[in-house]
Protein backbone atom coordinates (compact mmCIF):
# COMPACT_ATOMS: atom_id res chain seq x y z
CA UNK A 1 0.00 0.00 0.00
CA UNK A 2 1.31 2.90 -1.17
CA UNK A 3 1.13 7.11 0.79
CA UNK A 4 -0.99 7.78 -2.13
CA UNK A 5 -3.86 5.23 -1.05
CA UNK A 6 -2.98 5.88 2.64
CA UNK A 7 -3.98 9.71 1.59
CA UNK A 8 -7.18 8.38 -0.15
CA UNK A 9 -8.61 6.97 3.11
CA UNK A 10 -8.32 10.65 5.22
CA UNK A 11 -9.70 11.94 1.72
CA UNK A 12 -12.18 9.54 1.89
CA UNK A 13 -13.28 10.42 5.37
CA UNK A 14 -13.20 14.47 4.28
CA UNK A 15 -15.92 13.25 1.73
CA UNK A 16 -18.06 11.88 4.25
CA UNK A 17 -21.42 13.64 5.07
CA UNK A 18 -20.98 12.57 8.58
CA UNK A 19 -17.81 10.77 10.47
CA UNK A 20 -17.12 7.33 9.74
CA UNK A 21 -20.15 6.86 7.61
CA UNK A 22 -21.59 6.79 4.36
CA UNK A 23 -24.72 5.41 2.37
CA UNK A 24 -25.53 4.84 -1.06
CA UNK A 25 -27.67 3.73 -3.85
CA UNK A 26 -25.60 1.14 -5.93
CA UNK A 27 -27.15 1.87 -9.18
CA UNK A 28 -27.06 5.68 -8.44
CA UNK A 29 -23.97 6.37 -7.57
CA UNK A 30 -21.11 7.09 -10.40
CA UNK A 31 -18.30 6.36 -7.65
CA UNK A 32 -20.22 3.62 -5.71
CA UNK A 33 -17.43 1.36 -7.70
CA UNK A 34 -14.50 2.95 -6.14
CA UNK A 35 -16.52 3.05 -2.19
CA UNK A 36 -17.77 -0.32 -2.48
CA UNK A 37 -14.64 -2.03 -3.08
CA UNK A 38 -13.37 -0.14 0.88
CA UNK A 39 -12.02 -2.58 3.12
CA UNK A 40 -11.18 -0.50 5.81
CA UNK A 41 -15.18 -0.15 6.73
CA UNK A 42 -17.63 -2.22 8.08
CA UNK A 43 -20.02 -2.95 5.07
CA UNK A 44 -23.33 -3.90 5.21
CA UNK A 45 -24.92 -4.63 1.66
CA UNK A 46 -28.37 -5.15 0.70
CA UNK A 47 -27.92 -5.95 -3.54
CA UNK A 48 -29.96 -8.14 -6.17
CA UNK A 49 -28.32 -10.05 -8.74
CA UNK A 50 -25.97 -12.53 -9.85
CA UNK A 51 -23.07 -12.62 -7.98
CA UNK A 52 -20.24 -14.65 -6.33
CA UNK A 53 -18.78 -13.21 -2.91
CA UNK A 54 -15.39 -14.56 -1.62
CA UNK A 55 -15.00 -13.96 2.10
CA UNK A 56 -12.10 -15.86 3.63
CA UNK A 57 -12.00 -19.01 2.19
CA UNK A 58 -15.92 -19.60 1.80
CA UNK A 59 -17.66 -18.56 -1.72
CA UNK A 60 -21.19 -17.69 -1.81
CA UNK A 61 -22.81 -17.33 -5.04
CA UNK A 62 -26.25 -15.50 -5.77
CA UNK A 63 -28.42 -16.49 -9.02
CA UNK A 64 -30.36 -13.28 -8.95
CA UNK A 65 -32.01 -13.49 -5.22
CA UNK A 66 -31.91 -10.42 -2.53
CA UNK A 67 -28.91 -11.12 -0.15
CA UNK A 68 -28.03 -8.95 2.95
CA UNK A 69 -24.06 -9.15 2.88
CA UNK A 70 -22.14 -7.87 6.34
CA UNK A 71 -18.46 -7.41 5.33
CA UNK A 72 -15.70 -7.30 8.36
CA UNK A 73 -12.69 -5.31 7.31
CA UNK A 74 -10.43 -7.32 9.35
CA UNK A 75 -11.38 -10.36 7.25
CA UNK A 76 -10.44 -10.31 3.44
CA UNK A 77 -13.32 -10.70 0.51
CA UNK A 78 -13.62 -9.75 -3.00
CA UNK A 79 -17.09 -9.55 -4.73
CA UNK A 80 -17.77 -10.72 -8.38
CA UNK A 81 -20.82 -9.45 -10.49
CA UNK A 82 -22.01 -11.65 -12.99
CA UNK A 83 -24.96 -9.42 -14.52
CA UNK A 84 -25.16 -6.32 -15.88
CA UNK A 85 -28.47 -5.74 -13.51
CA UNK A 86 -27.03 -5.46 -9.93
CA UNK A 87 -28.97 -3.24 -7.82
CA UNK A 88 -29.27 -2.65 -4.60
CA UNK A 89 -27.98 -0.15 -1.15
CA UNK A 90 -24.16 -0.42 0.51
CA UNK A 91 -23.77 1.33 3.92
CA UNK A 92 -20.08 2.30 5.43
CA UNK A 93 -19.55 3.02 9.13
CA UNK A 94 -16.27 2.92 11.21
CA UNK A 95 -16.10 1.38 14.43
CA UNK A 96 -16.02 4.27 16.10
CA UNK A 97 -19.33 5.76 14.36
CA UNK A 98 -21.22 2.99 16.40
CA UNK A 99 -18.69 2.75 19.60
CA UNK A 100 -20.51 6.36 19.92
CA UNK A 101 -23.52 4.51 20.94
CA UNK A 102 -24.59 2.89 24.08
CA UNK A 103 -25.87 0.08 21.80
CA UNK A 104 -22.27 -0.56 20.22
CA UNK A 105 -21.82 -3.83 22.16
CA UNK A 106 -24.72 -5.37 19.33
CA UNK A 107 -21.82 -4.74 16.85
CA UNK A 108 -19.04 -6.85 19.06
CA UNK A 109 -21.73 -9.33 20.19
CA UNK A 110 -23.42 -9.80 17.01
CA UNK A 111 -22.24 -13.09 15.13
CA UNK A 112 -22.33 -11.28 11.55
CA UNK A 113 -19.59 -9.21 12.84
CA UNK A 114 -17.52 -12.25 13.91
CA UNK A 115 -14.72 -13.21 11.89
CA UNK A 116 -16.14 -17.01 11.20
CA UNK A 117 -20.17 -15.85 10.98
CA UNK A 118 -21.52 -16.58 8.01
CA UNK A 119 -21.99 -13.25 5.65
CA UNK A 120 -24.27 -13.74 3.50
CA UNK A 121 -27.80 -14.19 4.05
CA UNK A 122 -30.58 -14.73 1.87
CA UNK A 123 -33.65 -11.97 2.12
CA UNK A 124 -37.48 -13.16 1.45
CA UNK A 125 -39.64 -10.57 -0.40
CA UNK A 126 -41.25 -9.29 2.97
CA UNK A 127 -37.47 -8.57 4.50
CA UNK A 128 -36.62 -7.06 1.56
CA UNK A 129 -39.29 -4.67 1.83
CA UNK A 130 -38.17 -3.47 5.01
CA UNK A 131 -34.45 -3.33 4.57
CA UNK A 132 -35.18 -1.40 1.76
CA UNK A 133 -36.92 1.23 3.62
CA UNK A 134 -33.92 0.80 6.13
CA UNK A 135 -31.68 1.89 3.57
CA UNK A 136 -33.91 4.71 2.15
CA UNK A 137 -34.22 6.16 5.22
CA UNK A 138 -30.45 6.18 6.26
CA UNK A 139 -29.67 8.08 2.88
CA UNK A 140 -32.45 10.74 3.81
CA UNK A 141 -31.07 11.33 7.31
CA UNK A 142 -27.55 11.25 5.45
CA UNK A 143 -29.18 14.22 3.82
CA UNK A 144 -30.70 16.33 6.12
CA UNK A 145 -29.88 19.26 8.16
CA UNK A 146 -30.68 17.66 11.57
CA UNK A 147 -28.44 17.87 14.20
CA UNK A 148 -28.88 14.78 15.99
CA UNK A 149 -29.27 12.74 12.66
CA UNK A 150 -26.02 10.18 13.35
CA UNK A 151 -28.11 9.00 16.45
CA UNK A 152 -30.91 8.04 14.01
CA UNK A 153 -28.77 6.07 11.59
CA UNK A 154 -27.45 4.47 14.25
CA UNK A 155 -30.83 3.11 15.13
CA UNK A 156 -31.36 2.09 11.62
CA UNK A 157 -28.06 0.38 11.73
CA UNK A 158 -28.96 -1.67 14.57
CA UNK A 159 -32.68 -2.41 13.48
CA UNK A 160 -30.71 -3.96 10.35
CA UNK A 161 -28.71 -6.12 12.88
CA UNK A 162 -31.36 -7.28 14.61
CA UNK A 163 -33.74 -8.08 11.59
CA UNK A 164 -30.45 -10.36 10.19
CA UNK A 165 -29.99 -11.70 13.66
CA UNK A 166 -33.20 -13.25 12.86
CA UNK A 167 -32.70 -14.92 9.65
CA UNK A 168 -31.11 -18.34 9.86
CA UNK A 169 -28.00 -18.97 7.91
CA UNK A 170 -28.61 -20.38 3.96
CA UNK A 171 -27.98 -24.01 4.29
CA UNK A 172 -27.22 -24.32 0.21
CA UNK A 173 -24.57 -21.48 0.34
CA UNK A 174 -21.17 -23.28 -0.77
CA UNK A 175 -19.15 -23.46 2.30
CA UNK A 176 -15.82 -25.17 2.54
CA UNK A 177 -13.05 -26.38 4.98
CA UNK A 178 -13.29 -27.14 8.64
CA UNK A 179 -12.52 -24.41 11.73
CA UNK A 180 -9.14 -25.11 11.76
CA UNK A 181 -8.31 -24.44 8.30
CA UNK A 182 -10.69 -21.44 8.26
CA UNK A 183 -9.07 -19.69 11.41
CA UNK A 184 -5.48 -20.35 9.90
CA UNK A 185 -6.69 -18.85 6.67
CA UNK A 186 -7.98 -15.96 8.03
CA UNK A 187 -4.82 -15.52 10.07
CA UNK A 188 -2.61 -15.59 7.15
CA UNK A 189 -4.48 -13.25 5.05
CA UNK A 190 -4.38 -10.91 8.39
CA UNK A 191 -0.52 -11.31 8.83
CA UNK A 192 -0.26 -9.86 4.94
CA UNK A 193 -2.62 -7.43 5.38
CA UNK A 194 0.22 -5.33 7.90
CA UNK A 195 2.64 -4.97 5.32
CA UNK A 196 4.17 -3.13 3.92
CA UNK A 197 4.82 -0.37 6.60
CA UNK A 198 4.06 2.56 4.86
CA UNK A 199 6.50 5.09 7.27
CA UNK A 200 8.42 5.62 10.26
CA UNK A 201 5.06 6.63 12.18
CA UNK A 202 2.84 3.75 11.05
CA UNK A 203 4.75 0.94 12.92
CA UNK A 204 3.52 -2.63 13.02
CA UNK A 205 -0.13 -2.85 14.97
CA UNK A 206 0.10 -7.19 15.64
CA UNK A 207 3.31 -8.40 16.66
CA UNK A 208 3.16 -11.54 18.38
CA UNK A 209 0.76 -14.55 18.56
CA UNK A 210 -0.73 -12.60 21.34
CA UNK A 211 -1.65 -9.90 19.18
CA UNK A 212 -3.23 -12.19 16.21
CA UNK A 213 -5.12 -14.24 18.73
CA UNK A 214 -6.49 -11.08 20.72
CA UNK A 215 -7.52 -9.84 17.42
CA UNK A 216 -9.03 -12.87 15.96
CA UNK A 217 -10.83 -13.32 19.06
CA UNK A 218 -9.50 -16.52 19.81
CA UNK A 219 -7.29 -18.17 22.89
CA UNK A 220 -3.71 -17.91 21.53
CA UNK A 221 -3.31 -21.82 22.16
CA UNK A 222 -6.22 -22.28 20.10
CA UNK A 223 -4.56 -20.36 17.20
CA UNK A 224 -1.38 -21.71 17.86
CA UNK A 225 -2.85 -25.38 17.68
CA UNK A 226 -5.00 -24.17 14.51
CA UNK A 227 -2.24 -22.93 12.29
CA UNK A 228 0.64 -25.69 13.35
CA UNK A 229 -2.01 -28.76 12.17
CA UNK A 230 -3.27 -26.78 9.11
CA UNK A 231 0.62 -25.08 7.59
CA UNK A 232 2.77 -27.53 9.30
CA UNK A 233 4.36 -24.28 11.43
CA UNK A 234 3.59 -22.48 14.37
CA UNK A 235 2.02 -19.05 14.54
CA UNK A 236 5.32 -17.50 15.39
CA UNK A 237 6.94 -18.83 12.27
CA UNK A 238 5.02 -17.20 10.21
CA UNK A 239 5.22 -14.08 11.90
CA UNK A 240 9.13 -14.06 12.08
CA UNK A 241 9.31 -15.08 8.76
CA UNK A 242 7.17 -12.41 7.37
CA UNK A 243 8.92 -9.77 9.10
CA UNK A 244 12.10 -10.65 8.14
CA UNK A 245 11.12 -10.52 4.34
CA UNK A 246 9.81 -6.93 5.41
CA UNK A 247 12.91 -5.61 7.00
CA UNK A 248 14.89 -7.16 4.25
CA UNK A 249 12.90 -4.73 1.95
CA UNK A 250 13.31 -1.63 3.68
CA UNK A 251 16.74 -2.30 4.19
CA UNK A 252 17.00 -2.22 0.48
CA UNK A 253 14.47 -0.27 -0.65
CA UNK A 254 14.47 2.60 2.04
CA UNK A 255 16.85 4.77 3.09
CA UNK A 256 15.43 4.53 6.82
CA UNK A 257 17.79 4.04 9.52
CA UNK A 258 18.51 0.50 11.13
CA UNK A 259 16.90 2.06 14.54
CA UNK A 260 13.51 3.29 12.36
CA UNK A 261 13.43 0.28 10.52
CA UNK A 262 13.41 -1.99 14.12
CA UNK A 263 11.18 0.60 15.64
CA UNK A 264 8.65 0.56 12.79
CA UNK A 265 8.88 -3.50 13.02
CA UNK A 266 7.74 -3.58 16.30
CA UNK A 267 10.60 -4.09 18.04
CA UNK A 268 11.32 -1.78 21.91
CA UNK A 269 15.03 -1.40 21.16
CA UNK A 270 17.50 -2.08 17.93
CA UNK A 271 19.71 -4.65 19.68
CA UNK A 272 16.45 -7.10 19.64
CA UNK A 273 16.39 -6.32 15.99
CA UNK A 274 19.74 -6.69 15.32
CA UNK A 275 19.75 -9.93 17.54
CA UNK A 276 15.98 -11.20 15.60
CA UNK A 277 17.50 -10.25 12.25
CA UNK A 278 20.87 -12.05 12.51
CA UNK A 279 19.55 -15.42 13.93
CA UNK A 280 17.13 -15.33 11.09
CA UNK A 281 19.69 -14.52 8.26
CA UNK A 282 23.57 -14.86 9.66
CA UNK A 283 24.10 -11.19 9.20
CA UNK A 284 23.05 -8.03 10.93
CA UNK A 285 20.97 -5.91 9.25
CA UNK A 286 24.08 -3.05 8.80
CA UNK A 287 26.03 -6.07 6.67
CA UNK A 288 23.32 -7.36 4.80
CA UNK A 289 22.42 -3.75 3.97
CA UNK A 290 26.23 -3.14 2.42
CA UNK A 291 26.10 -6.36 0.81
CA UNK A 292 23.61 -4.78 -1.42
CA UNK A 293 25.13 -1.67 -2.19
Amino acid sequence: MSATSKRSVSEFNNELKLKGFNVFRIEDDSSSTKIYSRKDFYKICLTTGQSVIHYSDKSFKTDGETVLFFGNPHVPYSWETLSNKYVGYTCLFSEDFLMLSERSELLQQSPLFKLDGTPVLRISDEQRVFLNSMFENMIREQQSDYSQKDDVIRNYINLIIHEAQKLEPSKNFQQNQDALSRLTNVFLELLERQFPIEGIDQPLKLRTAKDYASNLAVHVNYLNRAVKKVTGHPTTSHINSRIINESKALLLHTDWSINDIAYSLGFDYPTYFNNFFKKATGTNPGSFRKSLV
